[in-house]
């Protein structure tokens, strides 16, 4: 479960707490079935869209384990090579539908929530696309630092298909810091 760092700006969650921010793109369809703790572990980022919250991170990870209350704990670290730090921000996922569709809704600060749509997962969940609420948020994932060839050019495609602008894809460096 890639997700936001921080919130947006007041307007964003505004338009968030009267629109909601879980919605899917039309023409995306969440995994089912979908095994939840199949899921949960490490995942490094490969590629994902720009947005303000992850802007000039690299060695990107999500960490996903059981929450007590059923849900999700979702920590994401990152690298700040111009600030040489690590940042890590906490979140919490929960299904929106049923538990075997892979479409969550996630924080990272009280009760504003963003969707997170697994679109696209290889059955031995090694490789998986995520969406956000709208073809403007895009995330490449894999449990190892990098992907073979084939495998990316598929996800790729894919992505390019369902309207993503995958020529802003941003490939994020896994290599040790």
């Amino acid at each position: 479960m890639k997700i936001l760092w921080t919130l947006p700006g007041a307007g964003a969650l505004a338009a968030c707490a009267l629109l909601g921010c879980v919605s899917k793109p039309a023409n995306i369809e969440a995994v089912t079935p979908f095994n939840g703790e199949q899921y949960l572990g490490k995942w490094y980022e490969v590629a994902r869209l720009d947005h303000r919250f992850e802007r000039g991170l690299s060695h990107v990870t999500a960490d996903y384990s059981m929450r007590p209350d059923g849900g999700i704990r979702v920590i994401n670290r990152g690298y700040d090579g111009e600030k040489k730090q690590w940042k890590q921000a906490e979140g919490k996922a929960y299904f929106v539908e049923k538990p075997d569709t892979a479409y969550l809704k996630v924080s990272f600060f009280g009760p504003f929530y963003g969707a997170y749509i697994v679109f696209d997962l290889d059955p031995q969940y090694r490789t998986s696309m995520v969406s956000g609420p709208d073809n403007s948020y895009l995330w490449i994932l894999s449990r190892t630092p990098g992907i073979e060839p084939a495998q990316k050019a598929r996800l790729v495609e894919k992505a390019k298909r369902s309207g993503y602008p995958t020529e802003k894809l941003i490939w994020v460096d896994q290599t040790k810091v």
